[in-house]
């Protein structure tokens, strides 16, 4: 198993490399540790999941309202089966709720049918109208003027972050290595191999995987193609304290537009609920910070959805960017000649897309001559539970009477345990900060975001670095 974050990169000619360490990426990843092959994944990153992928919605997509037969369609449905079979195996949470596709005027009324045709085309039958009655019957906090609702129950929350990292612990377990604080400035393509030029020295690769989300279209032209062009789309998002997470029900979405599926509310597996995401166009790549235009959006589209919703206490805000591309579809393409595979414009149904896509993109390659040689079965994984609707080890009598760190709280807030924090520092991909830390365990999460805690979390993650 080897992840680096420093030094010197191994000298060696590698079969794959896959650039980027997002839920895509990783996915991939951990599908090439079924073969034996000498791969490895990079991120420019100190850890996994740590651009797009991070202020990720955290929905798992039925697909319902994807572009009938596009290839994004296709994927999201396929991806939803695989990641759905794999969060029960690996233990990442997931709640399958259900959406209501809430209309608030005549015109969104008069869109649903549509929607729901649109969910059968898209192999997806179990979307149904529903009337005010049932939508206020099924969701009592909602705000006044609601006059009907397309019914989704597929659609389900989960641990985005989790999921991430359980595809790049199985990858690493498997064999891949990960290199992070490793960011490619340049590719050089001869005729056996591309040689990349990266912020810790040559890596040397026959096949290449762009998986880098917002740099894909960057990376794509040092390829020689203009396939695509990379717009980052600002999600900001508000998310309120555990105490207003019995006002919601559902997934709550409105009626989607050119821009995206709009501002929903929606439950967390933390127990939380979530308010966004707002849609920007930006030119910066890294404008992460939230704005109080933003936050003043939010709040306008909140108080219509669920007035309450409002009155509760806010423990975050933060914002995201989505790798938007001018086309309607993802733009996954083999450039057999060049033995390399663009993986780009995957939004925010890329997570869950992600298993998919890998097996699509290990086709890919194989179509372009890589020798994959006869898969195996990966040693399974099981990860730390996160979500509130499982037992937490604080919880479990077990646990504890046999490692008493598991009943010691550090972040009283989130209820995290000094035994997690330790077992997550020494795990296979350990965090490179404090925030990488607080995705595998809560840990400064809470409503106090590690105002009490802080000092003592700090101090373990220093103590083992």
């Amino acid at each position: 198993m080897t992840v680096t974050t420093a030094g010197q990169l191994p000298d060696t000619m590698h079969d794959v490399i896959v650039v980027g360490a997002g839920v895509v990426g990783s996915a991939i990843a951990r599908e090439l540790a079924r073969h034996r092959l000498r791969a490895a994944f990079v991120d420019a990153s100190d850890d996994v999941g740590n651009g797009t992928s991070k202020a990720n919605t955290a929905i798992l997509h039925t697909g319902f309202d994807a572009v009938p037969g596009s290839l994004e369609s296709r994927l999201v449905r396929d991806g939803q089966r695989r990641l759905a079979t794999y969060a029960a195996e690996t233990g990442i949470p997931v709640e399958p709720l259900g959406a209501l596709l809430v209309a608030w005027d005549q015109e969104q009324l008069a869109a649903l049918p549509a929607l729901a045709a649109k969910a059968e085309r898209n192999g997806y039958h179990n979307a149904r109208l529903i009337g005010a009655d049932e939508v206020r019957a099924r969701e009592p906090h909602l705000g006044p003027g609601a006059l009907g609702a397309l019914d989704v129950p597929g659609e389900s929350i989960i641990c985005a972050w989790t999921a991430t990292l359980a595809y790049a612990t199985q990858a690493v377990r498997g064999g891949v290595d990960l290199h992070l604080n490793c960011r490619v400035e340049s590719v050089t393509s001869g005729g056996s191999h591309h040689e990349l030029t990266t912020s810790r020295g040559l890596l040397r690769t026959r096949y290449l995987v762009n998986a880098a989300g917002l740099y894909a279209d960057e990376l794509d032209r040092e390829l020689g193609h203009t396939d695509f062009t990379v717009t980052p789309r600002r999600g900001q998002l508000i998310v309120f304290d555990k105490l207003a997470r019995e006002l919601v029900r559902h997934i709550l979405l409105p009626v989607p537009t050119a821009l995206g599926k709009g501002v929903l509310v929606a439950p967390t597996v933390y127990g939380n609920v979530m308010l966004g995401p707002t849609a920007e166009d930006l030119g910066d790549k890294e404008a992460t910070g939230a704005t109080a235009e933003g936050l003043d959006f939010l709040r306008e589209k909140g108080r219509r959805i669920m007035p309450e919703l409002l009155d509760e206490e806010i423990t975050a805000v933060y914002a995201g960017l989505r790798a938007a591309t001018e086309h309607d579809d993802y733009r996954i393409r083999a450039h057999a000649r060049q033995r390399y595979i663009a993986v780009g414009g995957i939004r925010s149904t890329g997570l869950t897309a992600s298993m998919a896509i890998a097996a699509h993109v290990t086709d890919l390659l194989a179509d372009a001559g890589l020798d994959l040689g006869d898969g195996h079965e990966l040693e399974p994984v099981r990860m730390p539970n996160l979500g509130e609707a499982f037992p937490r080890p604080y919880q479990r009598a077990d646990l504890i009477a046999a490692d008493p760190e598991y009943g010691t709280l550090v972040c009283h807030c989130e209820r995290v345990s000094r035994g997690e924090i330790r077992d997550a520092l020494a795990s296979t991909v350990p965090p490179g900060s404090l925030d990488g830390l607080r995705r595998r365990t809560r840990a400064r999460g809470g409503r106090c975001q590690g105002f009490y805690c802080g000092a003592a979390v700090r101090e373990l993650f220093e103590a083992r670095r």
